[in-house]
């Protein structure tokens, strides 16, 4: 626990050393800058005998069947079962201002019992938007990402087989209906709300085109009013604004995760003085079953008797420990590493400190 916190605050000391202006492209989203979310529902061919079981899987012997008839095959009251294709979702995000016949990358996922889609291929998918309209056609070699392998009594599975990516492997078809050109004024949302950070930009942005063009609006919103910059078109002032740079304010946070054990403070953490005890306690049973046997010749049966005991330990702990109030990041984590637990008793105690008030940060439990 020592090295674990010794390191942490290593880290973030070095950290606020290094820290400086952020550009403003890295602070926030610009309004009608985004991406756009497609998914499709296809099939995968080529499968090494580990694609769906088209019993366990009726929707891919539909989607077969349908691809077919529509290639010209009739396979109307036929039986076939094989075990190469596999019914995947695709999905795929369409970036801010992608033009017909640009290429993305396309992910593929098998929604059925399929056990690999490593050397699969892709049939030609048309990817939907949210209004319902094909934005994208996905086709191509899919790349998977792990292996499995298994016999009669063992198996081992390697990352997922059963997820793959394609890179480039959609073509463009539709373009979204959206004029960036006519926009007279752009929002400018913070990826983390805060006030002051929400002033600077505002004041630097004005600084940049010495007069006022931008406008604070909230925590998270600064108005940028294309107009009164007098400039070209709102694609000129968004390259002109975004790597301007600003010093941006958070809140302090303790962020845990109690499944690893892991804790991460911000350097703004503080906690009043406070005084800690920490005990353990052990609760053991132990089942330690006896046979009895009836003498030789003797009339009678073998027996299980049932043996149990149960112990209840109650370790010391740390006794009642003060932790002083810390001025710094270091001083916090020096007080609350003389207390000497491990990080996940450290987590529990980090929640009572919250609890009694002492703790002066956000706490965040993952």
């Amino acid at each position: 626990m020592t090295r674990f916190l010794a390191v942490l605050v290593s880290i973030l000391m070095c950290g606020t050393a290094v820290a400086g202006p952020i550009r403003i492209k890295d602070l926030v989203e610009f309004d009608g800058v985004r991406g756009n979310d497609l998914v499709g529902y296809g099939l995968v061919v080529g499968l090494n005998g580990t694609g769906d079981g088209l019993r366990n899987s009726p929707f891919t012997e539909e989607i077969m069947s349908n691809l077919l008839e529509r290639l010209g095959v009739n396979v109307t009251g036929e039986q076939f079962q094989p075990k190469n294709v596999a019914a995947v979702f695709v999905t795929a995000s369409l970036p801010p201002f992608s033009r017909a016949g640009a290429r993305i990358d396309v992910t593929v996922s098998a929604i059925g019992d399929a056990k690999s889609l490593l050397g699969g291929t892709l049939i030609m998918t048309p990817l939907n938007g949210a209004d319902g309209q094909i934005y994208a056609v996905a086709q191509g070699a899919i790349i998977a990402g792990g292996v499995s392998a298994e016999g009669q009594a063992a198996k081992v599975v390697q990352g997922v087989p059963t997820a793959g990516v394609i890179p480039s492997g959609a073509h463009v078809e539709r373009e979204v209906a959206f004029d960036f050109s006519q926009m007279h004024a752009v929002r400018l949302a913070l990826h983390t709300p805060d006030f002051t950070t929400a002033s600077r930009i505002e004041s630097v942005i004005n600084a940049a085109f010495g007069r006022r063009v931008a406008t604070m609006e909230d925590s998270g919103t600064v108005t940028l009013n294309v107009d009164a910059t007098q400039m070209d078109s709102p694609a000129h002032v968004i390259a002109k604004l975004e790597n301007l740079t600003v010093e941006p304010e958070t809140r302090a946070r303790v962020v845990v995760d109690q499944r690893s054990g892991t804790i991460v403070m911000d350097e703004d953490v503080r906690i009043s003085r406070v005084a800690i005890a920490q005990g353990n306690l052990t609760l053991r049973i132990d089942e330690t079953p006896m046979v009895v046997q009836p003498n030789p010749f003797a009339e009678g049966q073998t027996v299980t008797v049932p043996r149990t005991s149960a112990a209840i330990d109650n370790a010391p702990g740390t006794g009642l420990a003060e932790v002083k109030g810390g001025a710094n990041l270091s001083e916090v984590v020096a007080g609350l590493n003389a207390l000497g637990v491990a990080p996940h008793d450290m987590i529990d105690i980090l929640k009572s400190i919250n609890a009694a008030g002492a703790l002066h940060a956000e706490f965040i439990v993952n």
